[in-house]
């Protein structure tokens, strides 16, 4: 495999880039979000080395040896001891055998890590929750408490809004019912006449729904975009992001975050079809790995975290004289 040099993301560390010279990292790193330098990075600053001492008995023009620090113990206590299991025993699985990448031509070893491209080595046990951000992710409890109390918002603001034409809807829909009921108490069960509906149902229904995904669009989307966080997120302390960088979501971000969960409150006409959809989106963060992504997260490249909840410190509060309280003394 040859990979051409040039600065790639490094596959120890996401977060930052490194300058692959063909063979072997190169460099420091920068971060990933950082325009790199055209060109490899300069040269690193060479390490002193410690001054030669002279050998006893060296025969003249013999190079003298470098001064090593003596190992304590005595001779041979410096020797690594043999790893537990055989030759090969701390190995980690997928990582190179002697300082050798599998694929790579004899005397290649590139003990920085493998090229662009190439999976790194896995490690035993279970690998660590990630930290987008350097921020914990929201837990599947926080993101539900903050869906309800929005949710909560939404009904209030439809039953202002919305609230005529509900009125309206239930009473069109009372004929039908009162009819209904009539036919149980007399026993007439097995009539085929069809109920008596109002042509406007129909029409209140779609004008219901539409009215109620507006009002949803006009909550959400304007606070996601500035802020990352509605009424409900704020107040369980969590808040959206995008997975490449800390900042805000945006306009077009928010709105394709949104139009996935929010859009198919349009299908609830539908026998319930986009109720059904929004159940499939609201419970996929709970089979998703490792980010926890529900489907709208993935659609518009979001993660939810969690924010941490800052106290005043104690030595740094002034403490409240209350014999003196504020205000005026005078």
């Amino acid at each position: 495999m040859s990979v051409q040099p040039g600065w790639y993301v490094d596959p120890a560390d996401p977060d930052t880039r490194r300058y692959w010279d063909g063979e072997g990292w190169i460099g420091a790193p920068i971060p990933v979000d950082a325009t790199p330098p055209e060109g490899p990075p300069p040269p690193e600053p060479v390490p002193a080395r410690t001054p030669a001492v002279a050998v006893p008995g060296a025969q003249p023009g013999q190079p003298a040896a470098e001064a090593q620090p003596e190992q304590p113990g005595g001779p041979g206590a410096g020797v690594q001891p043999e790893q537990p299991g055989g030759p090969g025993a701390g190995v980690h699985p997928g990582g190179p055998v002697g300082g050798q990448w599998p694929g790579y031509p004899p005397g290649a070893g590139h003990p920085q890590g493998p090229p662009p491209g190439w999976p790194y080595p896995t490690w035993p046990g279970r690998p660590p929750l990630p930290r987008p951000h350097g921020l914990p992710l929201a837990s599947y409890g926080a993101r539900l408490v903050a869906r309800v109390i929005d949710f909560g918002v939404l009904v209030l603001l439809n039953a202002a809004v919305n609230g005529w034409f509900i009125w309206r809807l239930v009473g069109e829909l009372a004929a039908p019912w009162n009819e209904y009921w009539r036919r149980v108490n007399a026993g007439e069960i097995r009539n085929t006449e069809p109920l008596p509906v109002s042509e406007h149902v129909s029409g209140l229904l779609v004008a219901i729904l539409v009215i109620a995904t507006m009002l949803w669009f006009a909550y959400e989307v304007p606070s996601m975009a500035n802020r990352g966080q509605t009424f409900g997120k704020r107040l369980a302390g969590i808040r959206v992001l995008p997975v490449e960088a800390d900042a805000p979501l945006g306009f077009g971000r928010a709105t394709r975050r949104w139009s996935t969960l929010g859009l198919p409150t349009l299908l609830w006409y539908c026998c319930g079809l986009g109720l059904l959809l929004q159940f499939v989106d609201a419970v996929s963060p709970l089979f998703d790995q490792p980010l926890r992504q529900a489907l709208h997260d993935k659609r518009a490249q979001t993660v939810v975290v969690q924010l941490p909840r800052t106290r005043p410190d104690p030595r740094t509060t002034t403490p409240r004289d209350r014999a003196n309280p504020p205000g005026d003394t005078e």
